[in-house]
């Protein structure tokens, strides 16, 4: 379970979280919404510590993440998997060589060869067979970002954070990203938090809606209550991006 309390965050006058409240239950999808510019990258960014909050807290299983020495800190990181928006893959690695990074980083111990084998499992699961040694210039978007998400995937975390996994793809390509993360949270039963401001993922893979406006949570609800919603901020989200 990951529970966020009065978290705030300035940068410089720029008050951009303005005491966030929300939880988030083991298991479940949750689709983060909002404006762009509304603090949603900076909300996931707090929950995994690449940021800390000047007021307020996150609590991963029971841990307050702001509170973490280093050494904890990145031992609660392996629960995590991280999808970055524009996929963040290294041009001078292979596809195999950015996928099998977290894994040579953090020294666990594996051959070679079982790490050659986990890549090729994780490429199966995001339906990349045998792209192990293309290079990022070689793929699609679409395909870097099923690499950065099978990247996110290799430690085998419990909880995956896809950052606007969407952006920059065609609807047809969107539409099977979204499956993908819908299947895989399936699959894995691991907890999802999907950043986005596209009602299109909104309906494909939420179980659960958070919306933020002006720096807090304006909504929270499923996927049904937030589309009936006769809100005003919420009508005019809707009606701004399913143009």
């Amino acid at each position: 379970m990951i529970e966020i309390s009065n978290l705030h965050k300035s940068f410089g006058s720029n008050k951009v979280l303005r005491g966030i409240d929300l939880t988030i239950d083991t298991g479940e999808t949750i689709v983060i919404i909002g404006r762009s510019g509304c603090g949603k990258s900076v909300l996931i960014k707090h929950i995994v510590g690449l940021l800390h909050p000047d007021e307020g807290y996150v609590k991963v299983d029971d841990q307050v993440v702001n509170e973490l020495d280093l050494p904890a800190l990145y031992k609660l990181r392996d629960k995590f998997g991280f999808l970055f928006q524009g996929a963040a893959l290294f041009d001078s690695m292979t596809v195999e060589e950015n996928i099998a990074l977290p894994l040579v980083e953090s020294d666990n111990g594996y051959s070679k060869q079982e790490i050659e084998k986990m890549v090729e499992e994780k490429l199966d699961l995001v339906e990349l067979p045998g792209a192990q040694k293309l290079k990022p210039a070689a793929l699609s978007g679409g395909m870097k970002k099923r690499v950065g998400l099978a990247r996110a995937l290799i430690t085998n975390p419990e909880y995956i954070l896809y950052d606007e996994p969407t952006t920059g793809l065609d609807p047809i390509m969107s539409d099977a990203i979204d499956h993908l993360i819908k299947d895989l949270t399936e699959k894995l039963n691991v907890t999802s938090v999907v950043v986005t401001h596209d009602m299109y993922s909104v309906k494909n893979v939420a179980n659960k809606v958070a919306m933020i406006d002006n720096g807090i949570i304006h909504f929270t609800g499923t996927r049904d209550e937030l589309i009936n919603s006769d809100d005003p901020v919420i009508r005019e989200f809707i009606k701004r991006t399913e143009v």
